[in-house]
């Protein structure tokens, strides 16, 4: 059990505090990353997601995986943010193989996450708990080769147009903000020449409402595991 916003330790919560807490970041959603990765962990993360609060208190948060994988794509990790008292807040979900452009290792992270959770902006290495003043600089900033030019991903989620903007990250990867059913969706990868991938056709499927028995699983992601 993680913080989510700076991947900090988080105590619990107590007699004097409610909600689980990160010494440096305050109150937060805790990050729980299961060591390993296959059909059966992602099975018990799909549970714990659709388990929801008790009573339930929030809709279920996708866990959006690219279905088909690309081409010599595996499935390397998945995530979720949350505790008893507040339910899943954010989901993430990892995928690697090899980079579009030099043929080269590739990582990718998707995260879906509720306004305040900070686990996308972490793995963006953007300040903040949410993209939004990234998006309007996105928004605001013709780009190269203007006129009028925005880095833009146009993947669809769950058959839907979802458009992601290209947002300020550290030079050693790319990252790609928008919403997805009335939460942020987050599009990271490694190195930053991956994001090249989401230029091309990408579905997302949400794995809480099917998880494909096709689906190929690789080793545990070093960016879910505390890289990033």
């Amino acid at each position: 059990m993680s913080c989510p916003r700076c991947g900090g330790p988080v105590r619990p919560p107590d007699l004097m505090h409610s909600e689980s807490r990160c010494p440096d970041c305050g109150p937060v959603a805790p990050l729980h990353v299961p060591e390993n990765i296959g059909a059966d962990i992602v099975a018990s993360v799909v549970d714990r997601i659709t388990a929801g609060a008790d009573p339930p208190r929030r809709p279920v948060a996708p866990l959006w995986c690219p279905w088909p994988l690309p081409p010599g794509w595996t499935l390397t990790g998945v995530a979720w943010a949350g505790d008893d008292h507040t339910g899943v807040r954010a989901t993430a979900l990892s995928c690697a193989g090899p980079e579009p452009l030099s043929g080269g290792p590739a990582d990718l992270v998707f995260v879906a996450e509720e306004p305040g959770v900070g686990l996308g902006s972490r793995l963006a290495g953007v300040a903040g708990p949410d993209p939004g003043p990234q998006l309007a600089e996105a928004l605001d900033d013709p780009g190269p080769g203007h006129p009028g030019h925005v880095g833009r991903a146009g993947v669809r989620a769950a058959g839907h147009p979802t458009p992601l903007w290209l947002v300020s990250s550290l030079t050693d990867r790319s990252a790609y903000a928008g919403e997805a059913r009335g939460m942020w969706l987050h599009a990271i990868a490694w190195p930053a020449g991956a994001g090249h991938l989401l230029a091309e056709d990408v579905e997302l499927h949400d794995l809480t409402e099917w998880t494909p028995s096709e689906l190929v699983y690789g080793a545990p992601s070093p960016y879910l595991h505390g890289k990033a």
